[in-house]
């Protein structure tokens, strides 16, 4: 359990006010400001850096001032919350990526119960959604990064999708976080891993979107969409701490297994 210090130096991190108590509303202002504040992206992956399910996540996020895919910044917001009370479980889920799903436990979420209702957290999916998603099937919610809505599947799973596409689908049993060792270690060595063959960094901005794919800068404003290559390491390095508050020694070097054929459903509109 996180102590006082680590929650309030976690809640610097992510300009979020405490919460009085541990209610819908105060879900919804930690869940707006972690998506606001924290990056996703695989840079650690092709730095070949340890990928931490545990505390170590929380020195990466709150002292690093770091981000990270969905087994790192989704295992730190559930310590978080299981810290400020919340009555947080988490499950695993299979991603859409392109037309094709993968095996199970390849994404980590969690969902939180508050007066008899539950709320599907999860802000370690990119383009996810800014607000909590509350789990009831077939109710269109309205968010600022789309529209969303939950379906129930034949096998027992629930499908989330955004403006109607498939994003992925979770599976309401519990699981712990020791279930993901397997599937991390595939993440991190296998070639076809989306983390080592797309090297990103992305985050929402307050009307728009902003990612780093390698060299290539693409700012979102409304709808126009603007992409730019950046000539150097010291302009890719500059962008990293413009855009994302990250602060980095050396440009990342992509791994032998980048490619641009296998890609995350956070880019697609």
């Amino acid at each position: 359990m996180l102590d006082d210090k680590t929650v309030a130096q976690y809640l610097e991190r992510i300009s979020a006010e405490p919460p009085g108590k541990p209610d819908a509303d105060a879900l919804r202002h930690l869940h707006e400001r972690h998506v606001m504040s924290v990056p996703f992206d695989s840079i650690d992956y092709h730095l070949g850096a340890e990928i931490h399910m545990d505390e170590r996540a929380i020195d990466k996020v709150v002292h690093q001032r770091r981000g990270g895919g969905c087994y790192e910044i989704n295992t730190a917001f559930f310590l978080l919350l299981e810290a400020l009370g919340f009555d947080i479980t988490l499950h695993q889920g299979r991603l859409r990526i392109g037309d094709r799903s993968t095996p199970p436990y390849h994404h980590l979420l969690a969902t939180v119960a508050i007066d008899g209702e539950r709320w599907l957290v999860d802000i370690g999916f990119g383009k996810g959604s800014r607000h909590p998603l509350l789990l009831e099937a077939g109710r269109r919610q309205a968010d600022p990064q789309g529209e969303f809505t939950l379906r129930p599947m034949d096998d027992g799973a629930i499908d989330i999708f955004r403006n109607g596409k498939p994003q992925y689908c979770f599976y309401d049993d519990p699981v712990e976080l020791v279930d993901f060792r397997q599937t991390l270690w595939w993440y991190r060595t296998n070639p076809r891993s989306p983390f080592l063959t797309n090297l990103f960094c992305s985050l929402p901005l307050p009307g728009g979107w902003v990612s780093l794919r390698d060299d290539m800068l693409t700012l979102t404003t409304g709808r126009e969409k603007r992409t730019e290559k950046l000539p150097d390491d010291a302009a890719v390095l500059a962008a990293y701490d413009k855009w994302f508050g990250i602060k980095l020694d050396e440009r990342p070097t992509p791994s032998p297994h980048m490619t641009n054929t296998l890609r995350f459903s956070f880019e697609e509109d």
